[in-house]
């Protein structure tokens, strides 16, 4: 069978209806990716703003402000306390405020009171700084007669009568220090550590032999480790954390640090 060849024209094609084609699907690809762009730009800014949420809400960035959840009813309440258990010492008004948390058996605690005592008492002593001191008591299992709760209550008993002999106290307590493991210095010891920091009047001597504040410093310990709390000593120089080891524990390490935060 021979092949047909046909003659029928083919059809002609129109060049205006193709460039109309062409630049309609040039403008739906436009169209696309500008959707896609403002879709990118949505997404960035939820994320940004989830991030900066969850920012605010992220306890480890700094910011130490705890609440003891105790009153009288409970039991005895420290006078001249901030409401976090804070002993205050200085002028409120201070350009630096400088937490310190610490439990008088730790010795890391000792080392950065070795530290920076003089370089706190001076901060104090200028008006440069305000220090707020939280001592709490986790470290009773480091020592046999329970001398990390017996030493915080004898420090909230001197620290609430007259906070202006507190850091000589501290600084006492911490080169007297006895090693983990065995026994803590005795309350006849702490009375005696009060009175080389001047604290004399009779009723701070039995209130440390009493353990006054005993369930105090329980309520402050926790109220402390809920705040996030994680190791001592922790400071805090204007709300912000100090971490490096030379700041904590080099010989005047915090100086730097506070006359920064004064500018």
């Amino acid at each position: 069978m021979n092949a047909q060849v046909s003659n029928k024209p083919e059809p002609r094609k129109n060049p205006l209806a193709a460039a109309q084609k062409s630049d309609r699907n040039r403008k739906i690809a436009i169209q696309a990716a500008v959707v896609a762009v403002i879709v990118g730009l949505i997404a960035a800014i939820i994320i940004t703003i989830v991030m900066r949420d969850s920012d605010d809400k992220d306890t480890s960035s700094g910011a130490f402000a705890p609440t003891v959840n105790f009153d009288a009813s409970q039991g005895a309440v420290p006078p001249n306390v901030t409401p976090g258990g804070a002993i205050v010492v200085g002028k409120p008004d201070a350009k630096v405020r400088v937490q310190v948390v610490a439990d008088p058996q730790c010795p890391a605690c000792a080392m950065f009171e070795n530290a920076n005592a003089k370089v706190l008492e001076d901060e104090v002593a200028n008006g440069t700084a305000v220090v707020e001191y939280n001592i709490i008591s986790f470290l009773d299992k480091a020592s046999t007669n329970q001398y990390s709760s017996r030493a915080a209550n004898a420090a909230y008993v001197v620290g609430s009568t007259d906070a202006s002999k507190f850091q000589q106290f501290m600084t006492i307590l911490f080169a007297k220090q006895t090693p983990e493991g065995g026994a803590g210095l005795t309350d006849d010891q702490l009375i005696q550590i009060a009175t080389e920091a001047g604290y004399t009047d009779p009723a701070v001597a039995q209130a440390i032999k009493d353990n006054k504040y005993a369930d105090y410093v329980k309520a402050e310990t926790k109220a402390v480790f809920d705040a996030k709390i994680q190791s001592t000593p922790s400071v805090f120089v204007n709300g912000k954390q100090v971490q490096t080891q030379q700041e904590l524990m080099g010989k005047d390490g915090l100086k730097p640090v506070i006359e920064a935060a004064a500018q």
